[in-house]
C-alpha cells in the first residue's frame, strides 16, 4: 500500500512539474510571438529562448502548429482576464460598457510596442485556412460576442436607445481599437489615444447614451451678445 501511494505521489509530482514546464514554455512562446509573429514561431527558436532542447519542447507540443494554437489560447486567457473579467464587478449597463472600453484601450496601448496577437495574427493568417487561423478567429469572435452582450445589457438597462443596433455599435467600437493600434503603432501618432476616446464618446452619443452631454457650440455673435 505504501509503495502504491509513493508511486502515485511521484507520478503526481511529475505531472505537476510537466504542467509547470509547459506553462513556462507557452509563456516564453507568447513573448516571442508578440515580437516576431505567430508565423515566425518555431520549435527551434523557442528552444533557444527557453534554453531547452528541441526535443524537450517538441515533447510538450508535438508540432509547430499545436505550439501556435497553445499560444493563441494563452493570449486569449490573458486578454480575457485583463479586459473582460474585471468589468463583471462593475454595475451592468453603461458603466460596465465604459469600463470594458477603458480596459480594451489600456490593453491596446500597452501593446503598441509589442503588438496585438489578434491583429498581427489576422494579417498573417487571414488567407491561410487551417487550425491556427480557426483558433485565432474563434478567440476574436468569442471576445466580440462578450462586447455585444455588454452593449445589449446597456440597451436593456435603458442606458442606450431602445432601437439602437447593437451589432453595428460593436463593429464601430472594434473599428476604433483597430484604428488606435494602426495609428499608434504604424503611424506613431501622438493623438491616436485621445482621438479614440473622443470617438468612443461620439459613438455613445449617436446611440443614445444617457450619460453623454452633447457639446453645444456657441457662435461668436451669440457669445458677444450674451456678454452685453
Amino acid at each position: 500500500m505504501n509503495a502504491t501511494r509513493k508511486t502515485a505521489a511521484s507520478e503526481s509530482k511529475a505531472l505537476q512539474k510537466g504542467q509547470q514546464t509547459k506553462a513556462a514554455i507557452v509563456d516564453a512562446a507568447l513573448g516571442l510571438a508578440t515580437q516576431i509573429g505567430l508565423e515566425g514561431l518555431s520549435i527551434g527558436a523557442l528552444a533557444e529562448v527557453a534554453r531547452m532542447s528541441k526535443s524537450g519542447v517538441f515533447a510538450h507540443f508535438g508540432s509547430r502548429e499545436e505550439l501556435q494554437i497553445s499560444v493563441v489560447r494563452e493570449y486569449h486567457l490573458r486578454f480575457e482576464a485583463e479586459v473582460f473579467l474585471p468589468i463583471l464587478q462593475v454595475e451592468r449597463g453603461l458603466p460596465r460598457l465604459r469600463q470594458l472600453f477603458a480596459n480594451w484601450t489600456k490593453r491596446t496601448s500597452a501593446e503598441i510596442d509589442s503588438g496585438c496577437l489578434y491583429i498581427s495574427g489576422a494579417a498573417e493568417f487571414d488567407d491561410r485556412p487551417g487550425p491556427v487561423r480557426d483558433a485565432l478567429a474563434s478567440s476574436v469572435k468569442t471576445w466580440l460576442a462578450a462586447v455585444h452582450r455588454t452593449v445589449v445589457q446597456a440597451r436593456e438597462e435603458g442606458h442606450l436607445a431602445a432601437d439602437m443596433d447593437a451589432e453595428q455599435m460593436v463593429f464601430e467600437l472594434h473599428g476604433l481599437i483597430l484604428a488606435l493600434q494602426y495609428e499608434a503603432r504604424f503611424l506613431r501618432s501622438s493623438k491616436s489615444l485621445a482621438r479614440t476616446l473622443k470617438g468612443f464618446e461620439n459613438i455613445l452619443l449617436r446611440y443614445g447614451a444617457s450619460d453623454v452631454v452633447p457639446v453645444i457650440k456657441t457662435s461668436a455673435k451669440r457669445t458677444t451678445s450674451s456678454k452685453k
